[in-house]
């Protein structure tokens, strides 16, 4: 069974569950006029009533309201008119009131009365900006300002998120004026729900969009439409960032959302002044307290409160203030000593304190009462340990504390301590949870996967049970200062590690497993070693094998250092130089020597790999590993899927024992890499017996066809795409390791087998392209396999090569996936240049998909082909022989292939239609011009005995609008 159209199966039921949630549809006419035509983004009849409803003595007429639109419609066309946007959405604008002589606040939105908002679902959105015209799915507007674009594919389509996400960009680039004024995109196919900031189409910022009940297509559109939650996603839930001088876009992922509305539900329950959250590192935990901080501040059911921000370091102090600062909440006041804290505490002061935990040491009892005083703690495992925790919560004993965290509680007494100061209340500890697992699954964080090094390299396991397991200061160990006092005092511990022969060894180690393994796929890497000394050691050693240039060494400065460290000191600037050049794809430093800088807080979505030669456990060891597990995808097709831990210390010899938390808490965080050599012989023993006896013969030609006639089915075509994915993402992990020899040659032909498929039944998809970096490797090594004739530039195409392939000695099948790629490069190629070409192609289209649908067999499909072409080659010739324009000949032609008109009454009808088209230019950017020349045409279509001119004029636009698009 074929599923039915993106419009019928998608479209059309999200535009009803949208009417149910609560939304007004208005058919695209209905909407164009209240628009006043194609180049205005806005409802512009809704909005002129709207702003003086919401605006009663501030906008008191229609023309004062009009000038306020074009106000609105000014801001520019990129990001930084997008803020503008949002801006007058979050009600940020003022207008100028003559009566009152002054500046009073402008509202486009009542965010606190959802009934007073008017919101409209439209389909078939066309904008044009003079330029270009573009046609989106459904728009999403209220009060008349479109605030969601989104973009359907059917479920059938395969590519179907991908190409609705390549839509969405083409938006940006060709319709920016629309997309200024649109905060949220939204993508679906049925089966998945995403949605991601406008001004960020990356797949990094599109998410899965995962309600609590969230199941059916039904639900998930109900859900994310539901007037109260968009208002509240505009108003609350996008973030605009201004970091290095550079803005960028975010808006909060689902379990974000779900745990702010948690905390602030939490912070107006005045029974309950305790919750804890458990966001697994890398899932936006800063971005939530944020969120929080601000919608604090900003309602005033909270009655100006004081919202307190602790950290228990300077670092992180230093970067959530940059956070702050970055996203518009720059004028916290940090509170530079102790005394200055408890003065502004005792002083009631009102707005947003940031503080470290430390500055509480010794803090008077009491010091403020008041009731609405928030206080966040960030890193809270660790943050409210011991007696700096008592101090705080005497000075402030009527403050709500809302604890975060990015790991879980361990199952020591330190960790049960966590839980009885901020989550006794709540069930299994935590006022919400989102574990490793889950995001994982959401695809937040990618799998991290573990080796160890060779077992010379290792260090001696005495020494490390010693000096490292059996220290008592270990249980619950939280803080990397913490492990260093640690480390400190294993003095036989250090000395091996930074022993010369070793260091010298395991820098050569590296540097090959880099360049062998982490290279090829173009990512880069962390060497953690266990301490400053030591990253000076490696450096040295690894320059030895690497340009200098590819790494670079990170560590905090102390004022004794000796020369040997000194070299390594980095100003704040050429630190700053340095995490931005490391977070760049292709250019140095590829390689960073660490041991406790950046191991908390620094993301890098392109850290692919961690070499661990420092003892770790616990908190300290989660947070530092969790520096690989960010998502990494780019335009060139670089995908990352997991990330690596190189061990050399030997920690994950029992990985229970290296993370003390409750299994089911860290299930799945970490597997060594023996668990993907098992599941890629897996998989590779179900190719060998389900895939590969499919592409046999004598001949390369029949063992195509074989493969090309069993895959004729879409559905069994997919599911081997499907399983192709997992095995070249599983391959492009271990390659190159000795174990894949075994493999090799049968893996070449899946690759090959992939190749022949994609290019046969998705001519429009560039192949190459969808190769990861070790596979595409393979393809380029091994071109001459290739059983289909790939396009060749050895020969013009056109009517002659196409019979010379149909004369071939070839099977059918095949002939027929030859004629169709090459017709498709045909069509692709002088398209524009050539427009009677456009309807062949099309021809050509559907003879594909109705021998795909087992409608025709080889036979038929071939003869229909055949035909086709011969009627190219007359194309070709009367070509040659007209005085037409190219756009009067696709006419022309047009007319005599499509509707059966007489040579002589086309080449009238395109005579005619070729001067009409001269006085209306710029009728394909132009809705003004398109009108006009639409009437025009209705002239010469009846004197040629047409009747259904409008429908013909209809075709006649659509085919000439292919070469103008």
């Amino acid at each position: 069974m074929t599923l039915p159209s993106e419009r019928r199966t998608v479209q059309n039921p999200f535009i009803r569950y949208a009417q149910e949630a609560g939304w007004t549809y208005l058919p695209p006419e209905e909407a164009l006029r209240l628009r006043g035509g194609e180049e205005s983004a806005v409802l512009r009849a809704v909005l002129v009533a709207q702003l003086q409803r919401l605006n009663p003595g501030v906008v008191d007429s229609v023309a004062k309201a009009e000038e306020v639109i074009a106000r609105l419609l000014r801001v520019r066309p990129d990001i930084e008119g997008n803020l503008e946007a949002w801006e007058y959405l979050k009600g940020l604008k003022t207008v100028f009131v003559e009566a009152e002589r002054r500046e009073k606040n402008l509202r486009l939105l009542d965010l606190a009365h959802r009934e007073n908002n008017a919101f409209h679902v439209t389909d078939e959105f066309i904008f044009s900006n003079g330029r270009f015209r573009i046609r989106a799915d459904v728009v999403l507007l209220v009060n008349g300002i479109p605030v969601i674009v989104v973009e359907t594919k059917a479920a059938s389509r395969l590519e179907g998120i991908a190409e609705a996400l390549d839509q969405v960009r083409r938006y940006h680039a060709e319709a920016p004026e629309l997309m200024a004024q649109a905060q949220l995109f939204t993508l679906t196919h049925l089966i998945q729900f995403f949605y991601g900031p406008t001004w960020n189409p990356s797949r990094k910022a599109l998410f899965n969009w995962k309600d609590e009940q969230a199941g059916d297509f039904e639900t998930l559109v109900k859900t994310f439409l539901a007037p109260r939650r968009v208002l509240r996603v505009l108003s609350d839930y996008i973030l605009f960032v201004r970091k290095d001088g550079e803005l960028s876009k975010a808006v909060l992922r689902p379990h974000q959302m779900r745990a702010t509305e948690k905390v602030l539900a939490r912070l107006q329950d005045p029974q309950k002044r305790r919750g804890l959250i458990w966001h697994t590192q890398g899932s936006g935990k800063t971005y939530t307290m944020i969120t929080v901080a601000k919608a604090l501040l900003e309602d005033s059911r909270f009655q100006n409160p004081t919202v307190l921000m602790i950290v228990d370091r300077n670092e992180l102090q230093q970067q959530l203030f940059q956070n702050l600062q970055a996203t518009g909440l720059g004028h916290a006041r940090v509170a530079e000593k102790k005394e200055h804290l408890q003065q502004l505490l005792r002083q009631d002061t009102r707005g947003l304190i940031v503080s470290m935990i430390h500055k509480f040491d010794d803090a008077d009892a009491n010091l403020n009462t008041r009731a609405n005083i928030f206080v966040l703690i960030d890193e809270a495992h660790r943050s409210t340990g011991g007696d700096l925790g008592n101090y705080l919560m005497g000075a402030l004993p009527n403050a709500t504390f809302i604890g975060f965290t990015g790991t879980p509680i361990d199952k020591t007494s330190h960790g049960k301590g966590t839980f009885k100061v901020f989550g006794g209340g709540d069930p299994g500890g935590y006022l919400d949870k989102y574990s490793i697992r889950e995001s994982i699954e959401d695809g937040t964080t990618v799998p991290l996967h573990y080796q160890m090094a060779p077992n010379d390299l290792i260090v001696d396991r005495e020494t490390m049970e010693r000096e490292f397991w059996a220290a008592a200061e270990l249980e619950g160990v939280a803080d990397v200062e913490e492990l260093n006092r640690v480390l400190d005092r294993a003095v036989t511990l250090r000395n091996m590690l930074k022993n010369p022969e070793r260091v010298a060894r395991i820098a050569a180690f590296v540097a090959d497993h880099f360049r062998r393994v982490v290279q090829p796929m173009g990512y880069k890497a962390f060497l953690v070693a266990v301490d400053r000394e030591a990253c000076g050691l490696y450096k040295e050693a690894l320059d030895r094998h690497l340009p200098p240039e590819w790494s670079r060494v990170v560590i905090s400065r102390g004022h004794n250092d000796p020369p040997a460290l000194k070299r390594y000191h980095l100003s704040d600037e050429e630190e700053a130089a340095v995490r931005k050049a490391f977070r760049k794809a292709d250019e140095p430093p590829y390689l960073l020597i660490v041991t406790e800088k950046l191991l908390t807080g620094y993301d890098a979505p392109i850290l692919y790999a961690m070499y661990l030669d420092k003892p770790m456990r616990d908190h300290v060891l989660l947070q530092a590993i969790a520096r690989v597990n960010r998502p990494y995808e780019d335009d060139s097709g670089r995908r990352k899927t997991n990330g690596l831990i190189l061990d050399f210390v030997g920690i994950f010899d029992n990985l229970e024992r290296a993370l003390a938390f409750d299994s089911q808490d860290v299930e799945g965080v970490i597997e060594g890499l023996e668990v993907l050599q098992e599941h890629f012989d897996r998989l590779m023993t179900r190719a060998r017996a389900e895939f590969l006896p499919i592409a046999q013969g004598p001949t390369a030609d029949k063992a195509a066809e074989s493969a090309l006639l069993h895959f004729r089915d879409k559905e069994v075509r997919e599911a081997f795409y499907r399983f192709f994915r997992e095995l070249e993402e599983t391959y492009e992990i271990l390659s190159p390791d000795p174990f894949l020899r075994p493999y090799l040659e049968d893996y070449q032909r899946l690759v090959e087998l992939y190749r022949l498929l994609r290019s046969a039944y998705e001519p429009g998809v560039p192949v190459d392209k969808s190769f990861l970096r070790k596979t595409a490797e393979i393809v380029q090594q091994h071109t001459a396999t290739r059983t289909l004739r790939e396009p060749s530039a050895t020969y013009e195409i056109g009517a002659a090569a196409l019979l010379a392939l149909i004369r071939e000695e070839k099977p059918e099948t095949v002939k027929v996936f030859n004629l169709l790629r090459e017709l498709h490069r045909l069509m692709e190629e002088q398209g524009r240049q050539q427009p009677y070409l456009i309807p062949i192609g099309e021809r050509a289209e559907a003879i594909r998909q109705a021998f795909e649908a087992r409608q025709l067999n080889s036979q038929q499909a071939l003869a229909e082909l055949e035909n086709l072409v011969q009627g190219l080659w007359e194309a070709e010739s009367q070509r040659k022989e007209s005085n037409l324009s190219a756009q009067a000949f696709a006419v022309a032609w047009w007319a005599r292939v499509q509707k059966s008109m007489s040579a002589e009454k086309a080449e009238c009808l395109a005579a005619a239609v070729e001067q009409i088209f001269q006085q209306f230019p710029h009728w394909a950017a132009s809705s003004h011009q398109e009108r006009e020349l639409r009437q025009a045409l209705y002239k010469p279509l009846i004197e040629a005995g047409v009747q259904e001119m409008v429908a013909w004029a209809d075709e006649m636009l659509t085919l000439l609008r292919r070469i103008a698009s």
